[in-house]
């Protein structure tokens, strides 16, 4: 199987080079030429393996350049229990008799992009041993909040790697920005951004796209890679978990052999749900697929109208990981809609860039609106919804979590669908403490990483079997140090990656100017 770039479909790629390469030279994304189609038998097939034998059955359909045999070894490393802290790996738990909530968060940084960042070292690792590459990748990473903490665990000491997480100075949660400036590793280096989470995603895809700086990296022996979902190794592992939902449901007689589903994804790069209508394309029965935002509700727009307009207020809310005004993996969805045409898709990306809006044609319009169905939910709302579900349901859930299920509530008011109904949860309650006790009453908060055993109190629910901050032993003096190291601010990521990387006995990279 080959990958082609969004923007221009003779640019062909082998799997372990799209997964290298990251982004496309020409800025678009690598996304799969054809998608499996899932035997008449495979849902019957999977329904009692366990995650990682799930994992590699799917992966293995879209990875040419893997055997069975490696796909295999790096699942048993990315899911097992070392990682993991329940044997489902991404449970299925009912709430009702027709809604379920998938939870995402049981990996060590206590979100769902652990599901695949646990997975991705270990494909790039491999795509670069079957490219030849000899050189350094560095992964320059943009983060709304739990995918930076998630790939610095993931690449963490990773041989010929180094990593550089961007995030929002004031568009994180405490506990988020703590787990990110307490990273261990002699690779890793975090830098804070004056900005929001669409500012520094624009400055890494620039970066990607800039020929100059591939020249002065490769002179150096260096090139640049993603652990954002705009690499196709990070999409890729987040198929397989609405895939082994699906399993999960048919046994234990949920649902029957067939039988449609819904899927609602709080989403704000598109990535998590892009995934779910990867799986529906396979052949997964899935019906609506539900995609809820926060008040940053550019896809609720996008999806109820065909015109994606970035100009608008931004807000930042008690769902930070949603924050986000530029989707970027609703390219690939648009590529797939357009039936591969990339001139297509590049003159909505140049408008997109040119006026901040486009406005996508009646045909790709007609199947978004058979597709999907979307709505938002401002942060009043996601308080009581954590709120009633705590009450109701005796289910603690996270902001991002709260946000989805209200727009279910929505959907199934204004459509009477009661179709079974899977939920995505896609981080722990525990990695926002703050809002979660807010949403049950608790006005009295307490400081630092004691807010933790204050909502485990509250509740009675356990805490993460795995610290949510600190590294054991070094809670406090590591934080400070790290903390006002990385806080160089606007443009200061090439001084805070050297700067980490002098003060562990490490080259520094060449100028990023």
């Amino acid at each position: 199987m080959y990958y082609v770039s969004t923007r221009n479909k003779e640019d062909r790629r082998t799997a372990a080079e799209a997964i290298a390469q990251g982004l496309a030279v020409d800025g678009g994304l690598m996304t799969p030429e054809v998608f499996p189609k899932l035997s008449h038998n495979a849902l019957d097939t999977m329904r009692d393996m366990s995650y990682q034998q799930r994992a590699v059955y799917v992966m293995n359909s879209y990875l040419d350049d893997f055997t069975a045999s490696e796909l295999s070894a790096y699942a048993d490393k990315a899911y097992g229990g070392e990682k993991f802290d329940v044997k489902e790996v991404a449970p299925v738990r009912a709430v009702d008799e027709n809604t379920y909530c998938l939870e995402l968060w049981h990996g060590p940084t206590c979100a769902f992009k652990d599901m695949a960042l646990q997975m991705l070292p270990h494909l790039l690792s491999a795509s670069l041993v079957k490219n030849q590459e000899e050189k350094t990748v560095c992964i320059l990473v943009a983060t709304s909040g739990d995918t930076g903490k998630a790939a610095l665990e993931g690449f963490k000491d990773v041989d010929k790697t180094r990593i550089l997480v961007f995030y929002p100075k004031d568009g994180v949660s405490a506990i988020q920005e703590l787990q990110m400036n307490t990273q261990e590793g002699d690779n890793v280096g975090v830098c804070s951004v004056a900005g929001n989470f669409d500012d520094a995603q624009t400055g890494v895809k620039r970066l990607f796209s800039d020929e100059v700086l591939r020249e002065k990296l490769a002179g150096r022996g260096f090139f640049l890679s993603s652990a954002n979902s705009i690499n196709w190794g990070r999409v890729l592992p987040q198929i397989v978990y609405y895939i082994s939902a699906y399993c999960d449901l048919l046994r234990e007689g949920r649902i029957q052999k067939g039988e449609r589903i819904n899927v609602c994804v709080p989403t704000g790069n598109f990535g998590n749900i892009l995934a779910a209508y990867y799986a529906r394309e396979m052949g997964v029965p899935i019906g609506r697929l539900i995609c809820a935002s926060n008040s940053n509700n550019v896809l609720t727009d996008f999806l109820c109208t065909g015109v994606y307009d970035r100009n608008r207020t931004f807000y930042n809310t008690m769902s930070p990981s949603m924050d986000i005004l530029i989707s970027s993996n609703l390219e690939r969805l648009l590529f797939s809609l357009s039936n591969h045409d990339d001139a297509e898709v590049r003159g909505y990306m140049e408008e997109l860039a040119r006026s901040g809006r486009y406005e996508v044609s009646p045909a790709i319009k007609g199947r978004l609106e058979k597709l999907f169905a979307a709505g938002f939910c401002d942060d009043a709302q996601t308080q009581k919804v954590i709120g009633r579900m705590w009450q109701e349901h005796r289910y603690l859930i996270d902001p991002h979590t709260a946000v989805a299920f209200d727009v279910l509530d929505q959907y199934r008011r204004d459509t009477g669908d009661t179709t079974p109904t899977v939920v995505v949860s896609t981080a722990s309650p525990f990695k926002f403490c703050d809002s979660v006790l807010g949403a049950l009453g608790v006005s009295e908060l307490a400081a630092g990483t004691a807010i933790l055993d204050q909502l485990s109190q509250q509740t009675g629910a356990a805490t993460p079997g795995r610290p949510l901050a600190c590294p054991e032993g070094q809670d406090g003096p590591l934080w400070p140090e790290r903390h006002q190291r990385a806080h160089g601010g606007p443009g200061a990521g090439d001084a805070a990656l050297n700067g980490s990387l002098r003060n562990r006995g490490h080259p520094p990279l060449p100028d990023l100017q």
